[in-house]
């Protein structure tokens, strides 16, 4: 996969792994993130064994139907929306990318249409 250059900067933790969890991306944010609890090389880690029981077999049944999930979540006082998705090559499924994206306590909704 080539590397684009903006994903490294951007302000969230950005993640991308192939159909077999292997983490084949991970931009600064997520690298700083995991490095606080002791993971230093993401990049060739199974994303499978980062996470515990059903959060495990959720992302193992995501890498084998291609299929997205959103959720969010809260850890240390600070809320995230989580998003997972398929990434595409030539039409083929080749793993998921996973954006982390904090909440602002304060977020405004807008109801648009």
């Amino acid at each position: 996969m080539a590397s684009i250059d903006w994903i490294e900067e951007f302000g969230a933790r950005i993640m991308v792994c192939d159909r077999e969890g292997v983490i084949v991306q991970a931009n600064a944010k997520s690298r700083e993130s995991y490095a606080k609890e002791g993971v230093r090389d993401l990049v060739g880690a199974n994303a499978l064994d980062c996470h515990p029981g059903p959060a495990r077999a959720k992302l193992a049944a995501l890498l084998a139907s291609g299929g997205t999930n959103v959720y969010t979540i809260e850890k240390q006082g600070v809320r995230k929306l989580i998003y997972q998705s398929p990434w595409y090559e030539n039409g083929e499924c080749k793993g998921l990318v996973e954006l982390s994206l904090e909440i602002p306590k304060n977020m405004p909704h807008h109801v648009r249409g």
